[in-house]
């Protein structure tokens, strides 16, 4: 049904780009003329008439500068004129590219337009300061790579075929990704996300949605994917509230530049092209002052604001002596190619009237060599005026605060207007880079919002020495939350809140006073790099009715032996303190509503624990969930009395246990407030007998291995002997995933090993273990259980056959993959 949805929207978007948009072409334009627009010589805008081999060459050219310059002073805009591009290019840092088509599917690149990461051998993390948008995209080979980070949106977009959001490394293994956002957008396939940590999406569709890690929030999604959090780590809104899209450049009938400003909507899904074209209006390029970074100061650019303009910035830096001051209401503020603007003297970049109708788009502030108290202030303070029918709105804005060069901030962005949206906003303080220290790019903090009813989709804000978010307005909204708090805190003392009598300052504050706020989706992170600092709480919010948070998740990164994020919310959820066990790394909390009271009501208890001796060394649990009025986060294992182990989900395998010896065993419930439920019934198992001598590994030579399904990890590296590569399913567990190993002859076995280590959690959360002599006939399983790490040990009475087969019977966002698979006598 949706390829049906999707080809109908494709076909009405192409007729009618047809009828009213792309222009006859009768004669070839020369590449010459790519980089002489009206938007200068860092603006390329290519002509379907041009050659091919030339605008591969010049975006390749591009490409090849700008792939690994993280910090580059370049600044590029790829503009493609309505029509076909059978070209295939890799999009790098500091680079726009964008149609000029009033709709997507007016530009069409066959080819491919990849985003990659083998620049850092598949690490995506990185991956920063580029954006696509207004295009369509018909890879020749299927799918599509965008594997990017932070400030690296994707708007606008029809990918005909399947879209990656990430890249592999050397190894063939999914590198790290961390966060990124896709709006009003159409992908016919799969999205297959593989190892992003975190990803927003508004207002778009797909094929199909195929898995997640940390944190992932879909808003507005027609077909968004299925799950309850913490697993898989979805967030789905139904319906966006309120959302005024992104203004972009085009190219009318008569071929004349203009700007698109679309028209402020409530309670959408879906894609705002859906039925053809955005609704909004144009504004003709001759209504705006066009900057360029060699030419234009800070005098001209507010003389021609004053005088009614607009105002486009072409690509490159623009070094500012005084603050730009928008005045009058509706203003169009638009960037191209990933303008920079940098203060000189201590004095804000840009600051907004408390106007109706402003838009800023597309433009990075970087903070200047002299401490600056905002970089971007909108409305004045004590702005009190209603702007509901026609708010400001902000799109794809980045705050840099040391990086590229060192600078210093109070505030990048401080929000006193009422009413104001924001779409997509990276506030980073600089964790590496020029300028990089705790005393040096000092950045108080990130975002500071004074207006009341502000709402905000995709914030990605970190590292500030402070508060990294300090919400005062009332009734506020934040659909998806991403941040790093800084690494390099000195000591503890250095990072203490409310007067020196809290550890740390929580990420995500919102105001003592604040009495009504919202938040879904919000993932705090730590890297205490140089000490064993200790934050209490992640997030911070008053306890009152107003105020709710749904689905937050904090993640211990890495760091100093002795640092932590003691809380998620409000002093209560669990610590997150090292990377193993999972629970020491990642907790969460499904629902945090105010009360005005503390939470002091405990988990009902478990129920219908049983336990079942699976081998000499090993038992496994279940048992039925417990229930709580807040929610329940986990359960304790008791053996014996003895604290053993935790788990979020029912059920847990106790290894390393002696043969033939009685275990018994109870399990507890708790939640994020810290209440215990009172012990579980007591269930008893006896561990099989030992088989009375040392298991050896049987010698692997010649033997075959085979699986469903199978990806580019293929069944041969189960036995290859090489701990460098795996043998995955390329996909999310689900139950059915099976591979299967061919001896060549029979033999005796009794043990299964399957080891992840590397991919750690990507051990079976379920299996079970059959054997055959003919591969066709397999019985009853001779094993089964629950993996807890990623080393699974299945034991089982001695079988005499040719081939194994393990089944996974267990649901996971992750992957199933094993790197290595032995098996003993």
């Amino acid at each position: 049904m949706l390829k049906k949805v999707v080809s109908t929207v494709s076909a009405l978007a192409i007729a009618v780009s047809i009828s009213t948009i792309n222009p006859a072409v009768t004669d070839a334009a020369p590449i010459s003329e790519a980089n002489t627009s009206i938007f200068g010589p860092n603006v390329y805008v290519f002509d379907p008439t041009m050659s091919t081999t030339d605008i591969q060459n010049i975006t390749s050219s591009v490409f090849n500068t700008l792939e690994s310059n993280e910090f580059s002073s370049d600044r590029k805009a790829f503009l493609f004129k309505p029509g076909v591009y059978n070209v295939n290019f890799n999009v790098g840092f500091y680079t726009q590219v964008s149609g000029l088509g009033q709709n997507p599917n007016d530009v069409n690149i066959t080819g491919g337009l990849n985003i990659n990461a083998d620049w850092d051998n598949g690490n995506a993390t990185r991956n920063f300061w580029r954006t696509v948008e207004n295009l369509s995209i018909t890879p020749s080979s299927g799918t599509t790579q965008i594997a990017v980070s932070q400030a690296a949106p994707l708007r606008r977009l029809h990918i005909k075929g399947q879209l990656d959001l990430f890249d592999f490394d050397s190894n063939w293994n999914a590198g790290w990704a961390s966060g990124g956002f896709l709006a009003d957008s159409i992908v016919d396939n799969a999205v297959v996300p593989a190892s992003q940590q975190q990803w927003f999406s508004r207002n778009s569709q797909w094929g199909s949605w195929s898995n997640g890690v940390w944190n992932m929030v879909f808003v507005g999604v027609t077909n968004p994917p299925t799950g309850q959090f913490p697993d898989p780590p979805y967030t789905v809104v139904d319906r966006t509230p309120v959302i005024r899209e992104k203004p972009y450049l085009y190219i009318n009938g008569a071929g004349q530049y203009q700007v698109f400003v679309p028209s402020l909507q409530n309670n959408t899904q879906g894609v705002s092209w859906a039925n053809g074209q955005t609704p909004g209006q144009s504004i003709s390029i001759d209504q705006f002052y066009i900057a360029q970074p060699n030419t234009s100061s800070a005098a001209d650019i507010n003389s021609a604001l004053n005088q009614g303009k607009h105002l486009l910035f072409t690509p490159g830096i623009y070094h500012l002596s005084d603050t730009i001051r928008i005045t009058k209401a509706n203003t169009v503020v638009l960037g191209i190619g990933i303008p920079t603007l940098i203060p000189d003297n201590g004095k804000a970049v840009m600051s907004v009237g408390d106007e109706d109708g402003v838009k800023i788009a597309g433009l990075t502030f970087d903070a200047g060599p002299v401490n600056s108290p905002t970089l971007l202030e909108v409305g004045s303070s004590g702005s009190v005026l209603n702007h509901a029918a026609n708010p400001t709105s902000l799109h794809d804005l980045t705050f840099r605060t040391g990086g590229s060069s060192s600078g210093k901030n109070d505030i990048s962005l401080k929000i006193n207007s009422n009413d104001v949206i924001a779409d997509q906003l990276w506030i980073w303080r600089a964790d590496h880079g020029a300028g990089a220290g705790w005393t040096s790019n000092v950045s108080k903090n990130g975002l500071v919002v004074n207006g009341n009813n502000v709402t905000i989709y995709g914030l990605f804000n970190e590292h500030h020495n402070e508060y990294q978010t300090l919400w005062n307005g009332n009734g506020g909204r934040v659909y998806f939350y991403q941040s790093e708090i800084p690494y390099d805190v000195p000591n503890q003392s250095s990072w203490m809140s409310k007067n020196g009598t809290v550890n740390g300052y929580a990420s995500y504050k919102v105001a003592d006073n604040v009495t009504s706020h919202e938040a879904w989706g919000l993932g705090v992170y730590s890297f205490f790099r140089d000490a064993p600092v200790k934050l209490e709480s992640a997030i911070e919010v008053p306890n009152v009715p107003g105020v709710k948070i749904h689905h937050a998740t904090s993640i211990w990164l890495s760091g100093t032996v002795g640092s932590e994020i003691t809380h998620i919310i409000n002093n209560v959820g669990g610590k997150v303190y090292a990377n193993s066990p999972a629970e020491a790394m990642r907790q969460t909390f499904s629902e945090y509503s105010g009360n005005g009271s503390v939470d002091t009501q405990a988990p009902s208890t478990p129920v219908n624990l049983t336990a079942t001796a699976v081998s000499s060394s090993g038992v496994n649990l279940s048992w039925t969930a417990s229930t709580d009025n807040v929610g329940v986060t986990g359960y304790e294992i008791y053996r014996g009395g003895s604290l053993v182990g935790n788990t979020v989900t029912t059920s847990y395998s106790d290894t390393g246990l002696t043969a033939a010896t009685a275990y018994s065993y109870t399990v507890k419930a708790k939640d994020a407030a810290g209440n215990v439920s009172a012990a579980s019934n007591t269930a008893t198992a006896t561990t099989q007998a030992g088989g009375g001598g040392t298991a050896v590994a049987l010698d692997r030579s010649g033997w075959t291995a085979s699986s469903s399904p199978t990806s580019g990890d293929v069944p041969a590296n189960l036995l290859d002997g090489n701990m460098g590569t795996r043998w995955s399913t390329g996909t999310a567990m689900v139950p059915g995933q099976s591979f299967t190993v061919d001896m060549k002859a029979v033999k005796t076995i009794s043990q299964i090993v399957m080891d992840s280590t590397g991919s750690d959690l990507d051990y079976a959360r379920a299996y079970e273990v059959y054997v055959s002599n003919d591969g066709t006939n397999w019985g009853n399983a001779v094993a089964s259980g629950n993996g807890s790490g990623p080393v699974v040990t299945a034991t089982f009475a001695a079988q005499n056959a040719r081939y194994i087969k393990v089944v996974q019977t267990g649901t996971a966002s992750s992957w199933w993959s094993v790197r290595e698979v032995n098996l003993y006598n």
